[in-house]
Order: C-alpha cells, then structure tokens, then sequence
C-alpha cells in the first residue's frame, strides 16, 4: 500500500481546466469495461458546475487504468453529438454510455436527451478498437412525450442462453428491456420491451441507471437502479429474478414494479446512500452505477457527490461482496488492492464504527461506536455477536425500523483500505433481517 500515490489520488482536481489531470473527476454515471489487461470507463458529458473558463464539448469521456486506482485521461469517444440522435432531442453532449464486444467488434451504446424530458435518443456505434474510431450505426429506440419509456440509461446484457439485451430507462414509465439482435447490435423486435421496474409518480417515478448481471453460482439476475434525485439523495438499489425480464423482487419479496400496496422508499433492497463516518467529510447521492465481474470478485463502480460541495462528482470503485443468501453488498471503502482476505476471529474484538443505510432516510447515514468484546458480546450490553463460516452476525440492540427488536445483522468481515486514516484496517458489510444494510468499519 506504501506505492499508493496519495497526491494524486487524494487531490481535488474537479476544477482543473486541462482534462489530463481529472483522474476520477468529473466522471458522471460511469460505464466499466475490462479489455485485456486495462480497465476503461466511459461516461456522461459533464462537469463540475462551477468550471469557470472551461470549454465544453460533448462527445463522451474516456478514461483508462491498470489497476481501479489510478485513471488516466483518453479523450472524446466521438466529436460532438451524432446528426440523427442531435437532431431528435437537441441534445449538445451524450449521457450514460455503455460499451460491450460482440464478435471483433467493440459497440459503443450513446444516448442523448435533455434534462427532465423524453424525447430521447439511444444509439449505436462500432470499432475495431476500444479506444475508437468509432463509426455511427444511428438509432436503436428512441422515445417522445407520447411514448412510457425513456430511451436514455442503455445496459447490456448476456443472458444465461446467450442472448443478448438491451436494459434501458429513466423516470417516466420506469426501466425496460429488449432483445437485440447480436448481428446488428440493434433491437429484435420493434416496441420498446418489457417494464421490470418502476416508482410511484409521488417520486416523479425516480427510477433511472439499470444495469443487470447475471450471476452463475447464484443463478439470478441482479438488476441495480438508482432512486431519487441525483443531486442530493440518489442511493443504489437491487433485485433479483431467474429471469431476465423479471419480475425483480427485493430481498423482502416485493417487485419492483409494484407502485400500488407500499410506501414508494420500501421497495428495492437499498444497498447504499448518502454517509458519514466520524471525522469524515460526508459522501452525498452515491449511484448511477456499473458492475465489474472477474472471475469469482465483483467491483461497483458509480459517481458520488461531496457534503462539502455537491457540485463536484467523483468516480468510486468498491468490491461487492455476497451474503450466503446470495444477496450483494458494498464495501463501505473504496478499492485500495487489498486482497488478503482470510480474516481470524481473533482480529475482531475492538472498537468499530457501523452505520445503517435506512431505506426511508434521505440524508446522511451517520456512525456509531460499538466495541466487540472478546467472548462474543458487545460493550456496554449493546448485544452479542459470533463468526461462524466466515460470515459476522450482530445482534445490536438498536432499534431502527422494527420496533422493540434488536438488529440483527449478517453479512462479510474483509480487510480493505481506510482512506481517511490512510491504513488498512478491517470492514463490515451486511444486511440485517428485513434487508437493511449495515456497513462497519475497525477503528
């Protein structure tokens, strides 16, 4: 960890008017894709909103890295907005891109809108190379005011046959997806697909970056979604079908398309949202996420706003870990390269900071100090907790959302990377017993 370069990674170069120097700045609705040993991301055209002296031009940014640590600066994929996707929705830069390969050839999936509207445009383009030129294909749908969905927000998906799908939406009628046609890389069928998720219009149908993987141990899929609003209480969410078009259901068993029965902030599994860990500067509308797979290690990688100053964004990485119910969870640090993961029992007594990700709360998680006694219990008669098949359960008696219960929390214990104190350290990432999830962190 000493190799780390904490200049450069720690320093807030948001403001900085020469693109090279952005690192992880000014990266909005991130896109990974591994191709061969180098990491790329791809992503909205935007920037801090006060870059005085900047001069914008869209085209979607790209960024590289060899390790989910350090990126650098690649350029525009394309030069502007392409005529077609430009001339239906007015747009002057792209939003939420996504990349794949099918065959030798790399598809790069556009999409472009304006704010709060749909008259919306996803498109398509290809290379012999991930790093372009790329040559415009046009339209795959594209969506009025007349029409339910919002042709913004474009995934890609294998599904377990080897079919390929287009996963799209934002606000409006919700998420939805279509198969395409792996010679094209457009749409199979005309229409716009199937709904598999949405929110209730007392939410202005806050529902937006679907991204879906298919995970083979497990068999299900996973669809992600962002709810709220980006600017100050977006949090990741998720569900899970054995099929690729649904129905997602959260970890209490209610679809995501159910805007009928419960209050809007009980569906959708909340794995994360806004935070704050003592001494910490607060993280805001952390989401609009992509998912990394190799092999048997997941990565989410999403955009997050700072307490301190909302108008600037950031790009994080963080390792998913998976609950032996087969529910993922996020580490509550950011990558660092830590890859020790045999973790003793004997390493868990002392103090720990956890925090509960609520699924009703718009503001900041804040910590709480809890000590874990040698002997399973916890200080102060706080509960008990026990290490059983390399899964941490804590019976915290703090009454959150269950009233006269204790919580009672399972989840990974992990070595990763305090970046506030800079020093590795152990975390905690779980869900307790109606799916809320709770992050720790040793002190």
């Amino acid at each position: 960890m000493e190799a780390l370069n904490y200049k450069r990674l720690l320093a807030d170069t948001s403001l900085d008017l020469e693109e090279r120097n952005w690192g992880i700045y000014n990266t909005h609705d991130p896109s990974i894709f591994k191709d061969g040993d180098l990491y790329y991301v791809f992503s909205t055209d935007t920037v801090a909103g006060d870059m005085q002296g900047f001069t914008f031009r869209g085209g979607i940014q790209v960024r590289r890295s060899s390790d989910l640590i350090h990126w650098d600066w690649v350029g525009y994929a394309m030069d502007g907005v392409p005529a077609d996707a430009k001339s239906w929705t007015g747009a002057v830069g792209m939003w939420a891109p996504e990349v794949c390969k099918i065959g030798d050839l790399y598809y790069l999936y556009y999409c472009a809108s304006q704010f709060g509207k749909n008259q919306s445009f996803i498109g398509v383009a290809v290379s012999s190379s991930i790093e372009g030129p790329w040559t415009d294909l046009g339209e795959v749908v594209k969506t009025s005011p007349a029409d339910a969905p919002n042709a913004i927000d474009p995934n890609l998906v294998d599904d377990r046959e080897g079919r390929l799908w287009l996963v799209y939406g934002s606000f409006f009628g919700g998420i939805y997806a279509a198969e395409l046609n792996r010679a094209t890389g457009k749409l199979l069928l005309p229409g716009f697909g199937t709904l598999i998720a949405r929110r209730d219009k007392t939410r202005e149908g806050a529902v937006e970056g679907p991204y879906v993987i298919y995970h083979p141990e497990h068999d299900y899929y996973y669809l992600f979604v962002s709810y709220d609003s980006l600017f100050s209480n977006y949090n990741v969410r998720v569900g899970r079908s054995k099929q690729i078009t649904g129905p997602y259901v959260d970890y209490n068993g209610h679809e995501l398309t159910d805007i009928d029965r419960l209050p809007p902030h009980e569906i959708g599994t909340k794995l994360m949202g806004g935070y704050r860990f003592r001494g910490e500067a607060g993280v805001l509308a952390p989401g609009h996420n992509s998912i990394l797979r190799e092999g048997s290690r997941y990565y989410i990688v999403h955009h997050e706003r700072s307490e301190q100053s909302p108008k600037h964004f950031a790009m994080q990485v963080r390792e998913i870990h998976w609950t032996l119910e087969g529910w993922p969870v996020v580490s509550p640090e950011r990558y660092s390269g830590v890859y020790r993961r045999s973790v003793r029992s004997s390493e868990l007594p002392g103090a720990w900071e956890f925090l509960v990700h609520l699924r009703q709360s718009d503001g900041l998680a804040a910590s709480e100090m809890i000590r874990l006694l040698p002997g399973g219990s916890l200080a102060n008669g706080h509960g008990r907790y026990e290490w059983r098949d390399t899964e941490l359960t804590v019976r915290w008696n703090k009454v959150y959302e269950l009233s006269g219960e204790p919580i009672i929390v399972k989840g990974a214990v992990f070595r990763g990377y305090d970046w506030s104190q800079r020093c590795e350290t152990l975390l905690f990432s779980g869900l307790d017993q109606r799916g809320t999830a709770v992050w720790g962190k040793r002190k």
